[in-house]
């Protein structure tokens, strides 16, 4: 069996109401400078933990105004902001663009790096300060993972800084927080998940180690995704898509994602898409690309959706990618990239930036060439 190597925060921490382990936490922890980073509509569910914080002597600044699909831009201004705070520790309370600048904001901030010489995989020098995330959708894994994501503005194209000293020290996975996310984003980051693990359990470098997360996830996205976007106060929906985020997340260092998400991320830098609905709408006609070179990894992915096996793997595969199609559509994901206003004229630009992504291409089952790309994000008009 090939080697792995497995990481995730030294401690994770799930459960309705959690956050108040967070306070309980910090408290006993030391640090007295505590720089926050969330976004406007999050902002109001902070209230009670900062004053508990502060009735403790801890000092607090919120930072509040990250926007989906940060740049380095963006980061470079809030790092500065949390140098002038002079942090000692960090706390990112978001969705997946929150605690990617969190974790990125935590690394360098007493670093002489800058954040573009380190994208790709294994460029960060070191450890940089205690760092908590708490998750408000079920979606990215971000605060499992040891990924950020940023747009980078010189080419339009969205890339990632890849280490080990991006996790955080803690995750907080409060169901809670996610209660009254909107239906549209529950959905879109649900299908983001749902990708998170399929693209894990169908990777050229799959791992059993791996698999019982990426497949258990699948299984409760796939069961509750469209209860929780038709009900958001469905709070055993809520709780499952929780769990399914977060073994997503977890299949995101030891394995990572592939060809659906390489292709996503054009939409994303160019036309800004957000990267959960670009993953959804990509997701099938790329499960239908790679379904020759992984047949039975994808009719296994079917079974763990819920669909009953056909008469062999190539009948069951497909219902796999048929049961995605009726899923997007029964939670309101467009089925074609006209209808997000992308013209067809652009494909041959996407597909070359794709091409760029290789830190994810080279995972797929398949080789994707940029005919190929061509031919899928084609095959959405």
């Amino acid at each position: 069996m090939k080697q792995i190597t497995l990481l995730q925060p030294q401690k994770i921490v799930f459960g309705t109401g959690c956050i108040q382990t967070l306070v309980e936490d910090y408290k006993k922890s030391g640090y007295k400078k505590l720089f926050v980073l969330t976004a406007p509509p999050i902002r109001p569910l902070l209230d009670e933990t900062l004053k508990e914080l502060q009735a403790a002597g801890v000092a607090t600044e919120v930072y509040q105004d990250i926007v989906a699909e940060p740049t380095v831009n963006d980061f470079n201004n809030i790092l500065e902001k949390a140098r002038q705070f002079g942090a000692d520790s960090i706390v990112g309370v978001g969705g997946g663009s929150v605690l990617d600048v969190s974790k990125l904001v935590a690394a360098f901030i007493n670093s002489d790096q800058q954040v573009e010489d380190c994208f790709g995989t294994g460029f960060i020098k070191s450890k940089g300060l205690w760092l908590a995330c708490l998750p408000t959708t079920a979606g990215t894994g971000s605060e499992v993972s040891p990924n950020a994501i940023l747009l980078d503005e010189r080419d339009h194209l969205k890339k990632g800084v890849v280490s080990p000293f991006l996790l955080a020290d803690v995750a907080y996975v409060d169901p809670k927080l996610t209660w009254t996310v909107p239906a549209k984003v529950t959905a879109d980051t649900g299908m983001d998940a749902l990708t998170h693990c399929i693209e894990a359990y169908t990777n050229k470098f799959a791992h059993p180690s791996v698999d019982i997360y990426a497949l258990q996830g699948i299984r409760l996205i796939a069961a509750n995704l469209e209860r929780a976007v038709k009900n958001g106060q469905d709070v055993e929906a809520r709780e499952a898509l929780a769990f399914g985020s977060l073994y997503g997340g977890l299949c995101l260092g030891p394995v990572n994602t592939a060809a659906v998400h390489a292709l996503s991320y054009p939409l994303g830098g160019e036309y800004h898409i957000p990267h959960g609905l670009s993953n959804a709408i990509l997701l099938p006609s790329v499960m239908k690309f790679n379904m020759p070179a992984a047949i039975r990894r994808y009719a296994e992915v079917a079974v763990a959706m819920g669909c009953q096996p056909g008469k062999d793997d190539q009948e069951t595969a497909q219902r796999g990618v048929d049961f995605i199609y009726q899923l997007a559509e029964a939670v309101g994901i467009p089925q074609k990239l006209s209808d997000l206003g992308i013209p067809q004229t652009a494909v041959d630009g996407m597909a070359r930036a794709a091409m760029e992504v290789q830190r994810l291409l080279k995972n797929n089952p398949r080789e994707v060439t940029e005919q190929d790309a061509r031919d899928i994000y084609n095959s959405l008009y």
